[in-house]
């Protein structure tokens, strides 16, 4: 009887062990599937959040040259203003000093000539 129960005891371990190394490898399986799962959950987010990251720096750049060519428009627009002013005043000046040239040149030449000066 005590070799009967040592063979049964022998054989239930034997069983366990066996079955316990079938859970282990299914085990492993799984945690194999759950990583190829994982790994290509990953790819794909990362692939979705490469091509949003694509479009939306395309669409920055459409933005940024639209804003550029405007404020350069711009720019140029108000240059071209300031110029004419700047033109428009010199033209003004020069003829305002021209005509003050004129008359101070005619008082000196009365008083060279002896006549009283005039305002």
């Amino acid at each position: 009887m005590k070799n009967v129960t040592i063979a049964c005891l022998t054989l239930t371990a034997a069983l366990s062990l066996g079955l316990a190394q079938a859970q282990v490898g299914h085990d492993l399986k799984d945690a194999g599937h759950d990583t190829a799962d994982a790994t290509k959950t990953a790819a794909h987010d990362t692939a979705h959040g490469t091509k949003v990251a694509a479009h939306d720096t395309a669409h920055g750049t459409r933005v940024a040259t639209h804003k550029t060519v405007h404020g350069t428009k711009r720019a140029a627009h108000a240059t071209a203003h300031g110029t004419s002013v700047a033109a428009h005043d010199t033209v003004h000046g020069t003829k305002v000093a021209a005509k003050d040239t004129a008359h101070g040149t005619e008082n000196v030449g009365d008083k060279i000539a002896g006549k009283p000066a005039t305002h």
